[in-house]
């Protein structure tokens, strides 16, 4: 039986160009498809040696209510993503229609977050949050798990913060922004 080494010593030029060529159509199909599936849109912030950090993610769900956990991923490219991934607190602020400029900043790279023209704060144990975002919660990281060039971090919700606010949710699909109407199930 030949090993791993020498089976690989022994694949046709051909037939790894081929497989390359699968692997970025797989990609290019993968990418084409989440395009199209909306994702409801969060900013996570947290402290850095730097100062507040805070990312757009349209990755977070819900882990398990038993403790209260959610998960996100991150990018291991972005400088804040990494600032994020490092920080064992942090707090997840759930967008709504409400909050497209804020939004839209967190989507530009290189721009002011955290800025005098922005509305915040810190929690007294010194995280960064957004005072007009109507859902927030503080979070505890429990677990990492690197996939490719990103990371998906695991957090447990210490405390939840919560406005009445009936805005519709903000969501991300096909490059865009996007606030979906209600139709009722039958």
């Amino acid at each position: 039986m030949a090993t791993s080494e020498e089976a690989s010593t022994n694949v046709p030029a051909g037939a790894t160009e081929k497989s390359r060529a699968a692997e970025l159509e797989c990609r290019d199909l993968f990418r084409r498809a989440f395009r199209r599936q909306p994702a409801g849109l969060a900013i996570i912030s947290a402290s850095s040696p730097d100062g507040p950090v805070g990312i757009l993610s349209s990755s977070v769900a819900s882990v398990g209510i038993d403790p209260p956990a959610l998960s996100f991923t991150i990018s291991t490219l972005s400088a804040n993503a990494q600032a994020v991934r490092h920080a064992q607190t942090m707090v997840v602020h759930l967008l709504d229609a409400g909050d497209l400029a804020l939004a839209q900043v967190f989507a530009t790279p290189g721009s002011t977050r955290f800025g005098p023209d922005m509305k915040w704060d810190r929690l007294s144990s010194g995280e960064p949050y957004l005072t007009d975002v109507a859902i927030r919660m503080h979070c505890r990281a429990i677990g990492h798990m690197e996939v490719g060039e990103s990371v998906i971090v695991a957090a447990e919700v210490i405390d939840v913060a919560h406005n009445d606010s009936h805005a519709l949710p903000l969501v991300y699909t096909n490059r865009a922004f996007h606030v979906f109407h209600e139709f009722p199930i039958r």
